[in-house]
């Protein structure tokens, strides 16, 4: 991969988490060093106790180390106070979780407009015509006042998807995004991540502990006990559309 002309969007740079439990310390990540550029698709596997729930909260600007040094699109986190990681993780990273984390009794728009919400500088005129047009990016302009506990986890997950992509940001970040969807609907939020990628160039990190989706993704960085076991590059990515087309559809 020719990354000599790329941005880099997420670099980290021996990155050590020590957490003292009870006369304990716990390594959890033992200098781990990457750099993710600008339109890359990378999966990022482990067990439970490998360290990647801690890599994953430190790149998600959740976390800080304890030690090495950590830059989201160029900017250095480790030495941020609080409210300054906050204000950066709501203006470059887009979140998706296992579990949608939506307001319940909340419409699609408005569950959508909610990061925006933070972002003075946007309109409720603007910040409602950026949810529409998100929603409508995944697949559900139809079912924009629909509230999220009148959907399927499918759809809920798109909602997710799209209140990840209203504030444009850098690289979006899915934590075990498929982990409660049955086969054909991870198969289809994982068609849209991967139409994410492909059309919009957009930069996506997947956390997951399925070695299945390493076959759809541009990159695969497998992290054990703390530290990287390995990092390749796929030549031969799959597409979710094609696995798609083959699964039964269910019946009305």
């Amino acid at each position: 991969m020719n990354t000599g002309q790329k941005r880099e969007i997420i670099k980290v740079e021996d990155i050590k988490r020590d957490y003292v439990v009870g006369e304990e310390v716990v390594h959890a990540l033992r200098g781990v060093s990457f750099t993710i550029y600008e339109g890359e698709f990378v999966t990022i596997m482990g067990t439970s106790g490998s360290g990647k729930s801690t890599l994953l909260n430190v790149i998600g600007c959740l976390d800080t180390p304890t030690a090495g040094e950590y830059y989201l699109d160029g900017i250095s986190v480790r030495k941020m106070g609080k409210n300054e990681r906050a204000t950066l993780r709501n203006r470059k990273i887009g979140f998706i979780f296992q579990s949608y984390n939506l307001l319940a009794k909340t419409t699609a728009v408005e569950n959508v407009e909610l990061p925006l919400m933070y972002n003075p500088t946007i309109s409720a005129k603007e910040r409602h015509s950026r949810a529409i047009k998100a929603l409508t990016d995944v697949g559900l302009g139809d079912r924009l006042n629909h509230k999220s506990n009148q959907m399927s986890g499918g759809q809920q997950q798109r909602v997710a998807i799209a209140r990840a992509l209203v504030n444009e940001p850098v690289i979006i970040l899915a934590d075990e995004a498929t982990g409660n969807l049955d086969t054909r609907t991870s198969f289809e939020i994982l068609t849209l991540m991967q139409k994410l990628h492909q059309e919009e160039h957009r930069t996506i990190i997947f956390v997951t502990h399925n070695p299945e989706l390493a076959h759809f993704s541009s990159r695969n960085i497998v992290i054990s006990d703390g530290r990287i076991k390995s990092d390749t590059y796929n030549d031969e990515i799959k597409l979710a559309r094609e696995v798609l087309e083959t699964l039964p559809k269910e019946e009305a």
